[in-house]
């Protein structure tokens, strides 16, 4: 199938315009893919004409779709580019996976604009599939298609100044592109250390007073809202004071929530809490395109041809979103055609066995990872733990559950622990979307569970899965055990099967996968789990399970 193709039209419409903050009828004629005039008219029909929405960052992977099929449910929404950190797929098969995805993403009408990640891997306290070194940084830095440095996440290292990552920074600096921040919670001196490293945005702010104090610093706050961390509520007063320096992002939205909506959403919600019109449409585009300096059109004589219709200032409908002069989505159809897309993958574990998931009890009480709905970080507990036959196991009814994190790579014995908050009341679930390394992360009720959907995963060399004694199932994640290169909607269709299924068991999180996805993620304190053993973020060290 082919992709559709700029033509030459022309359009009347109420334009909103950003650059005058104003809005009047006008008629803007389009020819080889760009703007070629703009003409105020004395009237024209009742809908709007603005700026395709940008989504600030967003890692494509977690969609579990490859960059062309996220296109094709993204321009429906009304999304003309996303500023894309390709982290995930590089800590799975390194450069090689950045390529990847910046060639697939390449076959669509649609811009994506890639970074160089940063910390692949994330830490040194887990195994990934590669390292990208500061010598890798600076040749991805000379390539037009990288725009800027991924988010720094190991902040340690950069409030300490550390050779290496200074070398990665100073790689984006010397070649005039911007550096993306990762630093969830850090405040006061370490933040003055962590800004003047040269970081310029920070998405990961969960408080109120923590983005106030990065953006009177001089950062630049994204504003998250994705399917497991939701910081929309906290932030969005903030953009009052500082229409200019924020903007909306994703970060992380798995197919079911992509299927429903993107940056739209978030339009629709700050508009509906009373903020003006020209501010927030500005943190849906133009703050985002000014700031990494992309080649997408702002609706100005001589841009490309990238915007939308819609029908009203209220429902925010998207009619058509044009992309490059194509028309790529009316009225809740995409237009964009799927694409053939290889297979990359690096999987090598072997299938476990129950008794892998043993923990032998060595104390009355476990250290316990509290999951926050809607939320990345995690609290540190202690609490009493169930014992049989000696040893340590699940407590359903004190939502006390095991969580066991298996190394993807080579075959090597599981880590082990406790979680508390998923809701589990019986089976188990389990996914190799697992942030940042994507080993195999599973919480379960029981062992043998526990083991059937690491399985499950292994066997299929990556995905998500879920299982209990009466049923198994298992949505495959060939492309790197984290995306698939199936149809878009048919896997939103088969995500939401499964998550369906974890809510039956129990689950009560409101993204149970994305919430478990999360909870490798050493970088986010305070206490998680790596294929190496449990991890106290704010120590930033292993701990041991039992007090």
């Amino acid at each position: 199938m082919t992709q559709p193709q700029p033509s030459s039209f022309s359009i009347e419409a109420q334009l909103i315009d950003l650059h005058s903050d104003s809005i009047y009828p006008a008629r803007i004629t389009v020819k080889d893919g760009k703007i070629e005039s703009i003409t105020r008219i004395s009237n024209a029909p009742d809908h709007f004409i603005l700026p395709g929405f940008v989504d600030a960052h967003v890692h494509v992977e977690s969609s579990m779709l490859i960059p062309s099929e996220f296109a094709r449910l993204a321009v429906m929404h009304g999304t003309v580019a996303t500023i894309s950190d390709p982290h995930e797929i590089a800590n799975v098969m390194g450069v090689k996976g950045v390529d990847y995805m910046i060639e697939n993403g390449r076959k669509v009408p649609f811009h994506f604009f890639f970074g160089a990640p940063s910390c692949v891997p994330a830490t040194g306290f887990e195994t990934a599939g590669a390292c990208i070194d500061a010598n890798d940084i600076d040749a991805l830095m000379q390539r037009d298609e990288i725009l800027y440095l991924a988010e720094m996440m190991n902040f340690p290292g950069a409030i300490n100044r550390d050779p290496e990552i200074m070398a990665k920074i100073d790689a984006a600096h010397k070649y005039n592109k911007p550096v993306d921040g990762h630093a969830p919670g850090l405040m006061g001196e370490p933040l003055k250390s962590y800004f003047s490293a040269g970081i310029s945005t920070d998405h990961e702010c969960f408080k109120y007073e923590e983005a106030l104090e990065k953006l009177n610093l001089g950062m630049k706050v994204w504003i998250r809202e994705g399917s497991a961390a939701r910081n929309f509520e906290a932030l969005i007063p903030l953009l009052h004071d500082f229409p200019d320096r924020m903007a909306f992002c994703s970060d992380d939205l798995h197919p079911d929530s992509l299927l429903e909506g993107h940056i739209n959403l978030l339009v629709k919600r700050a508009l509906a809490k009373g903020h003006k019109l020209f501010p927030v449409l500005k943190a849906a585009s133009v703050n985002i395109i000014k700031h990494y300096n992309l080649p997408v059109g702002m609706l100005r004589e001589g841009d490309g041809a990238d915007f939308i219709l819609i029908d009203n200032l209220t429902d925010f409908s998207i009619q058509k979103t044009y992309i490059k002069g194509c028309l790529v989505a009316e009225k809740g159809a995409t237009y964009i055609s799927p694409v053939a897309s290889e297979t990359i993958n690096n999987f090598h574990c072997k299938t476990k066995k129950p008794a892998d998931f043993a923990i032998p009890a060595r104390s009355a009480s476990v250290k316990v990872i509290e999951v926050l709905d809607g939320q990345l970080i995690t609290n540190k507990l202690q609490l009493h733990c169930k014992e049989k036959n000696g040893l340590a196991i699940s407590d359903t009814d004190r939502d006390i559950l095991k969580i066991a994190v298996v190394n993807r790579y080579a075959d090597a014995p599981p880590a082990l622990a406790f979680i508390k908050n998923f809701g589990l009341k019986r089976g188990a679930i389990a996914s190799c979307v697992a942030h940042d390394c994507h080993n195999i992360v599973a919480v379960g009720t029981n062992d043998d569970d526990l083991c059937t959907a690491i399985n499950l995963i292994i066997e299929a060399k990556g995905g998500i899965s879920a299982c209990d004694d009466q049923f198994r199932q298992v949505l495959a994640l060939p492309v790197g055990g984290i995306m698939t290169n199936r149809d878009g909607f048919e896997t939103a269709e088969l995500y939401t099967t499964i998550d369906q299924a974890a809510k039956d068991m129990g689950a009560t999180l409101r993204a149970p996968f994305m919430s478990l996805s999360f909870m490798a993620l050493l970088v986010i304190p305070q206490l998680k789990l790596s294929d190496r053993g449990l991890f106290d973020g704010n120590q930033f060290k292993f701990v041991d399970l039992f007090d």
